[in-house]
């Protein structure tokens, strides 16, 4: 009997270090996975609002390009009578907090594209389809950029 004395509280003890660093695993694990869910996120939303900002463009009726100025034009276009939807609705920037995009401008202060302002790492840098190509091996986030481009009307 006197051998078996204390022996409980040093096993409960390993089993808590050992449960701890199991659930640290699990944690790095799921963080990577959320991560990459919201990188998904973020190449689905920009490539909507690129293909938004691209209809708006070619819809227009002056023959050269014309870009919204603002998001809001997207779900509206304000030069025609009617609703003429672009976008079903405002998508956030899921990399940051707040939601709110970097915003790429023309020379006449119109919105020409998007960005994340998130400086994070990407997880994924490589394997893009052809119209985002530029953003392959980048460094952060706020490299992808979504940008309407008249000539190949792609993202640059």
């Amino acid at each position: 009997m006197n051998g078996e004395k204390g022996f409980t509280y040093p096993a409960a003890l390993m089993l808590v270090i050992v449960v701890s660093v199991a659930l640290t695993g699990v944690h790095q694990q799921w963080q990577t996975i959320v991560k990459r869910d919201r990188e998904k996120e973020l190449l689905f939303r920009g490539t909507q609002i690129l293909e938004a900002i691209n209809a708006y463009c070619r819809s227009g009726s002056e023959g050269a390009c014309q870009y919204p100025r603002r998001f809001e034009d997207l779900l509206k276009d304000p030069r025609v009578p009617g609703i003429r939807r672009h976008l079903r609705k405002l998508y956030k920037d899921p990399m940051t907090r707040d939601g709110h995009w970097g915003i790429v401008y023309d020379g006449r202060g119109n919105i020409k594209g998007v960005f994340s302002k998130s400086a994070e790492s990407p997880l994924k840098t490589g394997g893009f389809p052809d119209a985002l190509r530029s953003f392959e091996n980048k460094a952060h986030y706020h490299e992808w950029k979504f940008v309407h481009n008249p000539r190949k009307e792609t993202t640059s």
